[in-house]
């Protein structure tokens, strides 16, 4: 089975640093790149098509939410899993009707981490318990 290839998307460059190292560590997983806004993620799933985008929704220039919209418009194939501080009701609904196949809270493991992208490149939903319950 191919790499999968994801691109990081965060405005703190501790939590970037963080994920890259754990996506470096995982089985089949490649870091492709990185950027720090969204009007910059969507820029670089322009040039890199990654597979899977990891999007926080907070940023400032373009937030995480409008990413996700206009990269599920111009580029259906990339998956967009939202990974965030907020587990609010609104923020779940709005990050999913934008087009992401995910929302996650940055409170995860690096092995729930992995089995979300996993899941996302195959086309599955992944929610964390916390999403789960703000939207049920």
């Amino acid at each position: 089975m191919a790499d999968i290839r994801i691109l990081v998307v965060d405005d703190h460059a501790v939590i970037r640093n963080g994920l890259n190292k754990v996506l470096k560590i995982s089985k089949g997983m490649i870091p492709i790149g990185e950027a720090t806004n969204g009007s910059e993620a969507v820029q670089m799933v322009a040039m890199h098509k990654p597979d899977v985008v990891l999007m926080d929704l907070m940023m400032p220039e373009m937030d995480g939410i409008s990413a996700t919209r206009e990269i599920h418009e111009k580029y259906p194939p990339v998956k967009v899993i939202a990974l965030t501080s907020f587990s609010e009701r609104s923020m779940v609904q709005k990050a999913l009707q934008a087009g992401a196949i995910g929302y996650l809270v940055k409170n995860i493991t690096a092995s729930e981490l992995g089995s979300a992208i996993r899941s996302a490149h195959a086309g599955r939903m992944t929610l964390s318990p916390e999403a789960m319950q703000a939207i049920s």
